[in-house]
């Protein structure tokens, strides 16, 4: 049997605004429509929703919406941004590492 997730999700009214219509966004990038989806997911059927469910449902690993689960219950919607990753800056621009059109290699 899988274990239950510690982290039971409940919104207020202005968080549920949020989250609803980012999750029906196809314009919007995907890891947010996800996260949005795994919270409103764990929301909808909260006493016996396990990871492994909403993971199967979303065809994502349980690994993700347990990450996800637990910091949106630690720190509410601010907790589904990115964190900013580690490691030295980038030296160059993505532009400035392109070659132009006309450029040989």
């Amino acid at each position: 049997m899988p274990r239950r997730s510690p982290f039971d999700v409940a919104l207020a009214r202005d968080e549920r605004q949020a989250l609803e219509p980012l999750a029906r966004k196809f314009t919007s990038p995907y890891c947010d429509v996800v996260r949005a989806r795994i919270i409103l997911l764990a929301l909808l059927a909260a006493e016996r929703q396990y990871n492994d469910v909403i993971a199967a449902r979303l065809d994502t690993p349980r690994q993700i919406v347990s990450k996800w689960r637990k910091r949106f219950c630690l720190t509410r919607l601010p907790g589904l941004q990115d964190e900013p990753r580690g490691g030295r800056k980038a030296r160059f621009s993505p532009r400035s590492r392109r070659p132009s059109k006309g450029a040989r290699l």
